[in-house]
């Protein structure tokens, strides 16, 4: 029940109402609670049949709606529906107006084309262990001399800017951990990929993890020959991602928006040279002290169970 904030009665009020009936009179009543004889009166008539439980707000819809589109013809035009016939189409089918097809449409939750295609359930996944999976993406982002309007909010002189390039974030995160791993190059060609998958496998050596598989989208950097060289070289199979749908990697999708919020965009750099100065920096403490929700608020770095010496020796 949605009270209005400036509601004189509420089920309560409306019960002292009905109890008092007996010791006040109506028009006292009306004074005292702040209502006219009317309200005064139906809510005492109400009280007295049916009690407490009478004191509750009731639906203002009506019993009855003779007007209402008929059964039959509303089934036709939800069957109508299913055929992938549009609103006005159906209208012409059956005769009836664009508004009234809408109506019904709307009731049996078929309003939209894709209400027609149940919706996928989610399958979250994780791998057992660390190494099993890494997820790899690449994320553009726009080099920059001055502060720029993301931050200031004043795009005046920003076109001085144009010109001074791209650079991208390629990013790799362990499916089991969420330990990432992450480097800037100045391009998306293989020739980066490769690079960046070889310090990325070498750096989870580094914390005893071995990678055994690698996943990514269909780029062509990652269709590449030399990339497919490389992960026969370091042993990995290769997993690309069905075309179009981004959650299949979301992994690496949701780590790109975090490091957008919290690094990219979380502060007024001076220059995009500032901003790629202080990304080892993050993925330190993202790795290392920032809880995730996905762990229960622990750290990516606590689910590899290292003891103190090891703790000690790999954090710096």
């Amino acid at each position: 029940m949605n009270i209005h904030k400036n509601a004189r009665l509420t089920p309560l009020r409306r019960e002292e109402m009905g109890i008092t009936r007996g010791q006040l009179s109506q028009a006292q009543s009306a004074r005292v609670y702040g209502v006219s004889l009317k309200i005064v009166s139906r809510w005492v008539a109400r009280f007295r049949v049916e009690g407490r439980a009478g004191m509750m707000d009731r639906s203002s819809r009506p019993r009855t709606s003779p007007r209402q589109t008929d059964g039959a013809l509303a089934e036709r035009i939800v069957g109508l529906r299913r055929q992938r016939l549009t609103g006005r189409h159906i209208a012409m089918e059956t005769g009836v107006s664009p508004a009234t097809v809408s109506r019904v449409l709307k009731r049996a939750g078929l309003s939209r084309m894709k209400d027609l295609v149940p919706t996928e359930p989610v399958v979250r996944y994780e791998y057992a262990e660390p190494g099993g999976l890494i997820h790899l993406d690449i994320k553009r982002l726009g080099r920059f001399d001055r502060v720029g309007h993301r931050i200031t909010g004043n795009r005046t002189g920003q076109s001085s800017s144009r010109g001074v390039g791209w650079e991208y974030v390629h990013v790799s995160i362990d499916d089991a951990s969420r330990i990432a791993f992450t480097d800037i190059f100045p391009d998306e060609k293989a020739v980066s990929a490769v690079a960046f998958l070889t310090a990325a496998v070498a750096y989870y050596n580094s914390l005893g993890i071995t990678v055994m598989r690698v996943m990514t989208d269909n780029g062509s950097c990652y269709n590449a020959r030399d990339f497919a060289k490389a992960c026969k070289a370091l042993s990995l199979k290769h997993i690309r991602t069905k075309p179009y749908t981004p959650k299949t990697n979301g992994k690496a999708e949701r780590f790109i928006q975090t490091a957008l919020r919290e690094w990219a965009y979380a502060c007024a750099y001076p220059s995009s040279e500032h901003r790629k100065s202080h990304l080892p920096n993050w993925t330190h403490m993202y790795n290392w002290h920032r809880p995730h929700g996905g762990l229960k608020s622990k750290t990516p770095i606590s689910r590899l169970g290292l003891n103190r010496d090891n703790l000690l020796s790999l954090h710096n």
